[in-house]
């Protein structure tokens, strides 16, 4: 899935999961690999058990360090309000949100930012292997030709290998790959079902 990268590509953008560390460590991950630019994709930008990444406080130390802090929750987020965007298990249809104006307007704000910043997508898992940084908003990023590249809380980055998701996922853009059979839409969703939207989940503290 991962590889450790020999260089950081032209066209990139990093991923990093805030989990329970301290603001200052987080701030100093930033700083070691010069992000410039926070882009929070949670739907829900709070965290009772790290309250210092709760929106307002986040934005805070985020500014005050001299860094941007850009909320895209509402647009990239893996929580997605509308019903009809979740399976009948209560899984985040990742195939149908992809498609949504909201998202593709969230694209390419992203898409716009990175040629003038370095810019990191931040959501709640330290991991990005199941969260929907990678599996949704990587995957359709990759599909821009952008290489993703994604910073563990031990200060090291880990490049996607673009097969491990493009072989995979079931979302094609027409106009980028026109011979391209995308397998059934049900397989390309949210690993888990979304808390408030299966008959078994609860709720919990996953950002997405």
């Amino acid at each position: 899935m991962l590889n450790t990268p020999d260089s950081t590509p032209a066209a990139s953008i990093y991923t990093v999961g805030h989990s329970n560390q301290s603001a200052e460590e987080f701030l100093q991950l930033l700083r070691r690999h010069e992000i410039k630019v926070v882009v929070d994709v949670r739907s829900a930008p709070y965290s009772r058990w790290a309250p210092q990444f709760n929106q307002r406080e986040i934005r805070h130390s985020l500014t005050a360090a001299g860094l941007y802090y850009l909320y895209l929750g509402k647009e990239l987020g893996g929580r997605p309000a509308s019903a009809e965007l979740y399976d009948a298990e209560g899984h985040a249809r990742y195939d149908l949100m992809a498609q949504t104006a909201a998202f593709r307007s969230g694209i390419e704000r992203v898409l716009s930012g990175i040629q003038k910043y370095r810019v990191a997508l931040m959501c709640s898992e330290e991991n990005p292997q199941d969260c929907h940084r990678r599996l949704l908003v990587g995957r359709v990023l990759l599909d821009h030709g952008v290489a993703l590249l994604h910073l563990r809380a031990d200060g090291s980055i880990q490049q996607e290998d673009p097969a491990s998701l493009i072989g995979n996922a079931t979302y094609s853009q027409p106009a980028l790959l026109p011979d391209a059979t995308p397998p059934a839409p049900e397989r390309w969703r949210s690993v888990r079902p979304i808390a408030g939207h299966s008959r078994t989940d609860d709720a919990s503290d996953v950002g997405q």
